[in-house]
């Protein structure tokens, strides 16, 4: 939880080093929405620590594509051009970003600056936000309308964090019609179908 960048360096680097010491750790992630509203954040001093500790995967939060600024593009690149991935988790909000256009931009833009967008996040169930979520269903049709149309580095996974700590289930629309024997029919992205034979 939180936002790990908000740490201080020293203090960044004592948990990954602490972390890396842990033989059965394998992949350390750390949470920053820093390379989006606070880009400045990402030095040269920051980006040490993570290759220090490497592999580190940082997880960003850029939202909308107005938020793929200059500074937020030099702050990935910052971390990239040194081998630290740079991957996108996406919430959807209502209102906000709960259109096929506004991620499909936003998306476009992301791979551009060689972040790789990995989740689109079902707003959580918590306090406060409810004006905030959208049926799952909108979820759904963005990624639809996402696959096919641009290139399948610009498709996330759709993800649902499972209320009671149960871990994120990934959702996909339905693009098998049906299964009949050895024969699956297949809708595609442009609305025609087509059958495929089982061996």
């Amino acid at each position: 939880g939180g936002d790990a960048m908000m740490l201080a360096d020293a203090q960044l680097d004592y948990v990954l080093r602490e972390l890396r010491a842990i033989p059965h750790v394998d992949i350390i992630r750390v949470a920053s929405r820093m390379p989006v509203t606070c880009p400045m954040r990402v030095t040269d001093a920051l980006v040490d620590v993570l290759v220090r500790w490497a592999p580190v995967y940082v997880m960003t939060h850029f939202n909308h594509p107005k938020e793929c600024t200059e500074s937020a593009w030099r702050a990935c690149a910052r971390m990239i051009d040194r081998g630290v991935v740079v991957k996108n988790q996406t919430v959807l909000l209502r209102g906000i970003n709960d259109r096929t256009e506004i991620i499909a931009e936003l998306n476009r833009l992301l791979v551009a600056m060689r972040v790789t967008p990995y989740y689109l996040h079902q707003c959580d169930l918590a306090e406060g936000i409810e004006h905030f979520r959208t049926p799952l269903q909108t979820g759904l049709d963005i990624i639809d309308g996402l696959r096919g149309h641009m290139s399948g580095l610009g498709v996330p996974q759709f993800c649902v964090d499972v209320p009671g700590g149960l871990g994120k289930v990934t959702l996909q629309p339905e693009w098998v019609m049906s299964r009949q024997g050895r024969i699956t029919t297949f809708r595609t992205y442009t609305g025609r179908t087509a059958e495929y034979f089982d061996p």
